[in-house]
């Protein structure tokens, strides 16, 4: 697979995001290229994901998010406020220990995401 202009601009993109849903991602691109349109962009995620350049995750119930392979961490994603933290990858060693030595599982923590209430929305509860 060659590394056409558009798929070149789609990497760009999500690299400079940090984050960014395929919609987000198409936003960036036709800032530089207007007629590209989101078919494109999907096509390309799917193939920058396939070759291990970009990785996606779900915070929530909406589109995926697609980061860029060297951005590794766990998610934590507010179901309140849609604020999303990140962790480093390690927070989650012991959980994966235990799932290999309990049930024989390799836990991939690169692709998470951690559901819950955040900080500032729970301490909004208690004020």
């Amino acid at each position: 697979m060659r590394m056409t202009p558009q798929r070149q601009l789609v990497l760009d993109a999500v690299r400079e995001l940090g984050h960014a849903t395929p919609e987000q991602a198409c936003k960036k691109v036709q800032e530089i290229a207007p007629t590209i349109n989101i078919t494109t962009i999907y096509r390309a995620l799917d193939l920058l994901e396939q070759l291990g350049l970009v990785r996606h995750t779900h915070l929530g119930h909406g589109a995926p998010t697609y980061s860029a392979e060297e951005h590794e961490h766990v998610h934590l994603a507010c179901h309140r406020c849609g604020r999303i933290d990140e962790v480093p990858i390690e927070t989650m060693d012991e959980l994966a220990d235990k799932l290999r030595a309990e049930h024989g599982f390799a836990l991939d923590a690169t692709h998470l995401a951690l559901s819950g209430t955040c900080r500032e929305c729970q301490a909004a509860d208690i004020g």
